[in-house]
């Protein structure tokens, strides 16, 4: 039988730990300080516990693993780890100059424990990056698309076609960051932004594209095809079991 050397069983461990996003270091250290402050005060107590599992949530929060994103031309990534809370066909918000017909909405709902760094469904560049203000409802809601604070960037990509990504806040989510800017390009599946502590996001696919991922389905952002725009497949028929 063969022996794991030392470094295999290393690099298992070290794979355990994924890397916390440079926005999230402050948070930790806040976090860490306060932590330091509880363990010299009052050693072994409950607060003192409780304030270093706060500190390893913060850094669990903040989590940036790495994804190996599908490359084919014309695949549509999901932007974002959460659940797929909603597959509709609406108007495009009029902030996104995407015109009055309708598109396949696909909404990912990111609770607090969903890696909440973003990344671009597609490959192209940004022809638009809108900040709207606006209210903190329940991110689940479907009204949150329309009434809660959001940051939408129109990516076109190499191959036409116009796809937009809509940030949601949400009841916990007050901080929206977009790395980008509009003129910018992006490749598919690279980080792109981060909402801070629970929230949505909003992916407009181009007019009569179907959505190849169901309601209820669990996204993986970078990695989860959720649209293909060269293929004429139907929406995919699932079921929770």
């Amino acid at each position: 039988m063969a022996k794991s050397s030392p470094s295999s069983l290393i690099d298992t461990i070290t794979e355990f730990f994924v890397p916390v996003h440079s926005d999230g270091w402050k948070f930790v250290a806040i976090a860490g300080t306060i932590a330091a402050f509880f363990w010299f005060m009052l050693p072994f107590s409950l607060i003192a516990y409780l304030t270093l599992a706060l500190t390893a949530y913060v850094a669990y929060f903040f989590r940036d693993p790495p994804r190996v994103t599908p490359l084919r031309e014309g695949l549509v990534v999901a932007p974002a780890d959460g659940r797929i809370s909603a597959i509709d066909r609406v108007q495009p918000p009029a902030e996104l100059g995407l015109g009055s017909d309708e598109r396949t909405r696909v909404s990912i709902f990111l609770s607090v424990f969903d890696v909440h760094i973003q990344r671009s469904p597609v490959s192209g560049r940004v022809t638009r990056s809108v900040y709207v203000p606006g209210a903190f409802l329940n991110a689940a809601l479907d009204k949150a698309s329309e009434e809660n604070e959001r940051r939408s960037i129109v990516i076109s990509p190499t191959y036409g076609g116009e796809i937009a990504c809509v940030q949601i806040a949400g009841l916990i989510a007050r901080r929206i960051l977009t790395f980008i800017k509009e003129g910018e390009s992006l490749g598919i599946g690279e980080r792109y932004g981060l909402i801070r502590f629970g929230s949505r996001v909003d992916v407009y696919l181009p007019p009569n594209v179907l959505a190849l991922v169901h309601v209820g389905q669990r996204a993986v952002g970078g990695e989860t095809v959720i649209a293909d725009l060269k293929s004429a497949e139907p929406e995919r028929l699932a079921r929770q079991s």
